[in-house]
């Protein structure tokens, strides 16, 4: 009893259920299930049966289509208190998307029909579909991302946006992973990170990467 009430705190905390009285949040939380996952576990895959989707507690997961080359495409990483896996309520019943954990996570599991009976409520299914359209704003984001920005300057980005605004970073994701979420491949990163530190911009030793001073701040930020 003391877990489904934790489950229903935890899901009323996200912005799809914070509409919902308490005893419905109880009716869903006594559906769902936590999974424990390790690095390089996957959640599900392109393709597989869609009977349920998720919210994050904690790590992070990386969600990503593989591409007719092999190539890995990321197209979002995903922390506490992301929802994802929703497309399968409505589109079809099978996941278009990977994903896989990066680190030690935590997921709550919603089951697909357990949620659809709860869209009788028309406060919820509002907020569904401001979720849905948030999404689609995130898409869009990213897209401009991909094209207003070179590599270079979406390598630093993204270190800012995880770690914040700093000359040195304590990296918790490998360089293939980095290059991934930054839109490039591992050799076209790879040959940025070698540019940097021959120009003398970077130090890179283990997880610990430091940039020239000034050098973060040569990029312009939105404060």
């Amino acid at each position: 009893m003391q877990q489904i009430e934790n489950l229903a705190s935890q899901l009323g905390q996200a912005a799809m259920f914070e509409v919902l009285p308490p005893a419905a949040l109880r009716q869903l939380a006594g559906q769902c299930t936590v999974e424990q996952l390790t690095p390089g576990d996957m959640l599900f895959n392109e393709g597989s049966p869609g009977q349920a989707f998720f919210l994050m507690q904690t790590g992070d997961v990386k969600i990503f289509k593989t591409a007719p080359d092999g190539r890995e495409v990321v197209l979002r990483l995903l922390t506490p208190g992301s929802i994802f896996g929703e497309v399968v309520l409505f589109e079809n019943l099978t996941y278009p998307v990977n994903a896989t954990a990066l680190s030690a996570a935590t997921v709550i599991r919603i089951p697909r029909t357990a949620f659809l009976r709860l869209l009788e409520d028309e406060g919820l299914r509002n907020a569904f579909i401001g979720r849905l359209m948030e999404k689609q704003r995130y898409l869009t984001e990213r897209l401009v991302y991909l094209t207003a920005y070179d590599v270079e300057e979406r390598f630093v980005r993204f270190l800012v946006e995880r770690y914040g605004r700093h000359a040195e970073f304590e990296v918790d994701l490998s360089k293939k992973e980095i290059a991934g979420l930054i839109g490039t491949i591992p050799e076209t990163f790879s040959r940025l990170i070698n540019r940097l530190k021959i120009q003398g911009n970077l130090v890179w030793e283990g997880s610990r990467l430091s940039f020239s001073p000034g050098f973060v701040e040569s990029f312009l930020f939105e404060d």
